[in-house]
């Protein structure tokens, strides 16, 4: 059932987390405002719903983002560019929305992830952020700026930390060919390595967390929260389980690192993939006994019902 007085704003809401985040606030009949640059394309992903206001635009438009933030008690951050993009773009996007989030105090709603800390084997809330990336340095002054504007007074932040996401809608070439590879019966690719342990979080098991999250009395003005997921022995067994629910056989491919840094000679997104390949050749977990304190009572899909309902979206999609 929708909570009391809540209006939400979400941004990015036709991406992979928030897509399962607006999801899980329609299921709970919340209201919602969805900025988008493709009204079609939202359309088609979540149909007419009663409880959903669509308006076309740019989050890069920071007095759109203003009028809309006025009737917002929570703003989603789910705004995302390709890596090549990253550099002023996620920053100024972060500004306008913390200054949208300042119209009326708004929550601000901000899925983290692992860059901030580089090649570390555990990472609970304290750990130091030291990372090793362009990519990694972005996101900790991302942080920084939520960090002092709530510190401010202008919003209070909620910040839930998440591994690789994978469900319905995550189209991110990392994830999608895996799913799309078992439903044709072709290899389903990975990078570097595919035999050790890998942490892994379903997006609509996010988005219960993130709205579990909105619905506890306001505690710190930033709250940040790690969310494990599930940790896969391999990406080779996980996928043996992906090909067996879709009826296939079980077929791998795995890129090796001297290809990314070959063809990052000649290609500007290469370069930023292989800048980024400590994620794939090394097993980094994330500590959420925080957020299993907080919300003692979040389920989880369990893994099988979660490729089912993934292939069945890329089935039908």
């Amino acid at each position: 059932m929708a909570t009391d007085n809540f209006r939400f704003l979400v941004l990015g809401g036709t991406g992979s987390i928030g897509y399962a985040f607006t999801r899980e606030l329609l299921q709970n009949q919340e209201q919602v405002t969805l900025l988008v640059r493709n009204r079609h394309k939202a359309q088609k992903l979540f149909g007419d719903q009663p409880t959903l206001q669509l308006v076309e635009g740019d989050a890069q438009d920071g007095e759109l983002l203003k009028k809309l933030g006025a009737e917002a008690t929570h703003i989603f951050h789910g705004v995302n560019y390709p890596y090549g993009k990253w550099q002023g773009n996620m920053e100024r996007v972060t500004q306008h929305v913390i200054e949208a989030a300042a119209m009326s105090k708004a929550t601000i709603f901000f899925p983290g992830n692992i860059y901030n800390f580089g090649l570390i084997r555990s990472i609970t809330e304290t750990s130091p952020q030291q990372p090793s990336t362009k990519k990694g340095q972005i996101r900790v002054k991302l942080e920084q700026l939520l960090r002092q504007a709530a510190a401010q007074g202008k919003c209070r932040v909620i910040s839930l930390r998440l591994p690789d996401f994978w469900g319905p809608n995550v189209l991110n070439e990392g994830i999608a060919p895996i799913f799309r590879g078992a439903l044709a019966n072709k290899p389903m690719p990975w990078l570097y390595r595919n035999d050790i342990p890998h942490q892994l979080v379903y997006t609509p098991d996010a988005a219960r967390a993130f709205y579990e999250l909105a619905k506890l009395p306001p505690q710190e003005a930033y709250a940040e929260y790690n969310f494990a997921g599930e940790v896969v022995p391999s990406i080779k067994a996980w996928q043996a389980q992906i090909a067996e629910i879709a009826g296939a056989e079980a077929k791998y491919k795995v890129y090796p690192g001297w290809l990314f840094k070959l063809m990052g000679l000649f290609s500007a997104d290469m370069r930023e993939i292989s800048e980024m390949s400590y994620l794939w050749q090394n097993t980094i977990l994330l500590n959420d006994e925080k957020l299993r304190r907080a919300l003692p009572n979040l389920k989880r899909t369990p893994m099988q019902q979660a490729i089912a309902e993934t292939l069945a979206w890329h089935r039908e999609s």
